[in-house]
């Protein structure tokens, strides 16, 4: 039977993936990019879906990054298609329609650590490893690290990490503004279900159009920034679940929102 390269699992409202190649501490080949890709197109329409946790399976690994023995039997050709479905698939999963949590278990270095940033929130092990270690390989961090690091942990820091490609552990990850929190690893998926479930309690289409607003508002000026934030909050205005937050707030109960 052929092994499934992207596990998933269903926590209330969170779908947990798992990345499924611990053996190669999940290292990436096609067949995971195209299985992690399928997830979460469909996870994307799926209603009762409103946060997404990826994880990798084991204990040792996120994601060590490229798998760099399918890398050097590909042509030149093979390594640009590669590349640019990497990118594709981590910018899908940065501005998808959900919030996504990178729970760091352990390795997690080049497209490891470049699928950590498209994430939206990081959380990582006391035993977390990252690092963008590209330029050791004579080549540079292709999976969106070389825009997405700058923007997270500052230009310099961005440019001392990725020229050195030196590898930092959980606690330096945390000082930088790398990952958001640190925890003892085996309360790690504990800490990112905990996190899940309060984004949980917000209006699904609120959180959704905050991420629309983030997300876009950060590539422009200040005011075109302002103007999608209003254009994002002009959406929640006449939601139904607008109204039972108010009606909730009103009555001193916890609202049940529908997303509508």
């Amino acid at each position: 039977m052929e092994q499934s390269l992207v596990l998933e699992e269903r926590s209330g409202q969170t779908s947990i993936l798992k990345l499924n190649r611990p053996e190669v501490m999940n290292s990436l080949n096609f067949g995971m990019l195209r299985a992690l890709s399928e997830k979460v197109n469909a996870i994307q329409w799926d209603p009762q879906v409103r946060v997404i946790i990826i994880a990798g399976a084991g204990e040792k690994a996120f994601c060590a990054g490229a798998d760099l023995k399918e890398r050097a039997t590909l042509p030149e050709e093979e390594v640009r298609k590669f590349i640019f479905t990497l990118r594709e698939l981590f910018t899908f999963v940065e501005y998808m329609n959900k919030p996504v949590i990178a729970a760091v278990n352990g390795i997690a270095l080049g497209g490891g650590t470049e699928l950590a940033l498209a994430c939206d929130i990081r959380i990582a092990s006391e035993k977390a490893t990252m690092g963008l270690t590209e330029t050791r390989l004579a080549i540079i961090p292709g999976g969106g690290g070389t825009q997405r690091l700058p923007r997270i942990v500052g230009r310099a820091k961005a440019k001392e990490l990725i020229y050195t490609g030196r590898r930092i552990d959980a606690a330096e990850a945390l000082s930088i503004g790398l990952v958001n929190k640190v925890v003892a690893p085996e309360a790690l998926m504990d800490q990112c279900l905990e996190m899940a479930a309060m984004i949980c309690e917000g209006g699904p289409i609120a959180i959704t159009q905050a991420k629309y607003a983030i997300n876009h508002g950060l590539e422009v000026d200040l005011r075109s920034g302002l103007a999608i934030e209003s254009n994002a909050y002009w959406v929640t205005i006449p939601t139904e679940d607008r109204t039972e937050g108010l009606t909730a707030f009103r009555e001193k109960r916890k609202p049940v929102f529908k997303g509508k």
